[in-house]
């Protein structure tokens, strides 16, 4: 037994211990030797008296190259895992649409880190939606939270039927012992669950932990295409890593929460679900170190989109354009001459939410903390605050390092909705529109204009 509580094969599948390389790959793995079938993937009878079953990741005729799907080998069907349902209340964890009367969501926004609320709170009651967007039922469009976990679930178990998330950890490390493996993340790194996945979460150090999760309704998250740059850089395929099998073989009274179409529900077992020892497919779990990312950037003038630092992509039925964009700004060398290098001011058709790991973003150099929140919604505009402006525009443009930085974006073609807690409750910044006042008039109808220095 493993200290996880799940048994795991000794095979390190790689050079990460207990992980095996690639995104999207077939994958094959197995806790007990003889466990996973090879050639069929449904034999008469299961090796050790297992049960196999496929995960369905997608439509059974989605196209080879977007079909996803994992054949598991496990201690009892999923028939077994679940019972009957009844609904319970999860107050801060909402789904779109969930536009209110109340509360105005057109404006940008900013938020200081969400603190602990002292009290206990599991992955599930610690979620706090701050927007939503889109469709839970249509199945387009998303939600960005901050989760505050402040204690291990213990013989309780999740799933989305919803959504795939993404985590993205700012605060505290966090253990996902899924059906199909242990994912251990920490800051700086993100985690990918599918849809449908069973898991428990726990805090491995006991230390309470905050973060991120960007939850996608739509198409599964894959890479971007990286057209003209080719083969190489930013997040490269082999740097994602996805646990090997491990099994619990445990008899408890268990508690299942599902999230379904937006509601939750209980229902009760006698076992753990976390039962299977052995799978092969593509459609599984994986963990990927945001230090690997390697940014692209120009090196003589001008700079590109923020586009550029794109690291995963969720497609919308609008070629080119994202149900959601996950974007890294992460320590990188600025070069360019004669260039305004910050990010430029701008209006957007895409909704973006902005969170900081750590650091100082370049473009917002006051009030934008280590955990910290900002909202700018579509087709408003934004950019440089009168500090960050002046120093881009009368520094010295010598190679600079940006160091000690990395915050993200979830953007997403549609607009996001404030929820009551992020207007009323978590601790909005009233002033942060204030934050482009001081910006003055330099038009004085001269060529030189009027640049105070």
């Amino acid at each position: 037994m493993s200290e996880t509580g799940l048994t795991s094969s000794t095979n390190t599948m790689g050079t990460t211990p207990g992980y095996m390389p690639g995104f999207g790959n077939d994958f094959e793995t197995e806790a007990l030797p003889g466990a996973l079938p090879q050639g069929m993937n449904s034999p008469q009878k299961c090796a050790y008296g297992l049960y196999g079953e496929q995960l369905s990741g997608t439509a059974f005729t989605a196209p080879s190259h977007q079909n996803e799907r994992t054949w598991c080998y496990r201690i009892r069907p999923s028939v077994k895992h679940v019972g009957r349902f009844e609904k319970i209340d999860v107050p801060y964890w909402k789904s779109a649409p969930h536009v209110l009367d109340d509360v105005i969501s057109l404006g940008q926004y900013r938020w200081d880190p969400i603190p602990h609320a002292g009290e206990p709170l599991t992955w599930v009651t610690g979620m706090r939606t701050v927007t939503t967007a889109g469709s839970v039922y249509t199945q387009a469009g998303m939600a960005s939270h901050v989760y505050l976990v402040t204690e291990s679930m213990e013989d309780e178990y999740f799933f989305s039927a919803d959504s795939e998330l993404l985590v993205v950890p700012q605060e505290g490390r966090l253990r996902f012992c899924t059906e199909l493996g242990v994912i251990d993340i920490e800051p700086k790194e993100i985690a990918i669950l599918p849809r449908g996945l069973v898991y428990r979460v726990e805090l491995p150090d006991g230390k309470p932990a905050r973060g991120f999760v960007c939850e996608n309704y739509g198409q599964k998250l894959d890479l971007p295409g990286r057209g003209p740059i080719g083969a190489n850089c930013m997040a490269n395929r082999r740097d994602f890593k996805t646990p090997i099998a491990a099994f619990e073989d445990r008899d408890a009274h268990s508690r299942v929460v599902i999230k379904w179409q937006g509601q939750f529900h209980e229902t009760f077992i006698d076992h753990s679900p976390l039962d299977v020892v052995a799978w092969h497919g593509n459609y599984a779990p994986c963990k990927y170190d945001l230090r690997d990312y390697c940014p692209i950037g120009a090196i003589l003038f001008d700079h590109p989109d923020p586009s550029i630092f794109t690291v995963l992509t969720a497609p919308s039925g609008v070629p080119g354009t994202a149900n959601i964009d996950f974007v890294l700004f992460r320590e990188r060398w600025m070069t360019m001459e004669d260039t305004f290098r910050p990010p430029w001011y701008h209006k957007n058709v895409m909704s973006e939410l902005m969170g900081n790991i750590y650091g100082e973003y370049d473009a917002k150099p006051d009030g934008f903390a280590p955990g910290g929140i900002s909202l700018h919604n579509m087709m408003l505009p934004h950019g440089p605050d009168k500090t960050a402006f002046d120093k881009a525009t009368h520094s010295n443009l010598a190679p600079e390092k940006l160091d000690n930085t990395m915050s993200f974006m979830f953007e997403t073609r549609y607009p996001m909705h404030l929820t009551e807690f992020a207007a009323k409750e978590a601790p909005l910044q009233d002033n942060y529109i204030d934050c482009w006042d001081s910006l003055e008039k330099n038009f004085d109808g001269t060529p030189e204009g009027n640049w105070k220095r």
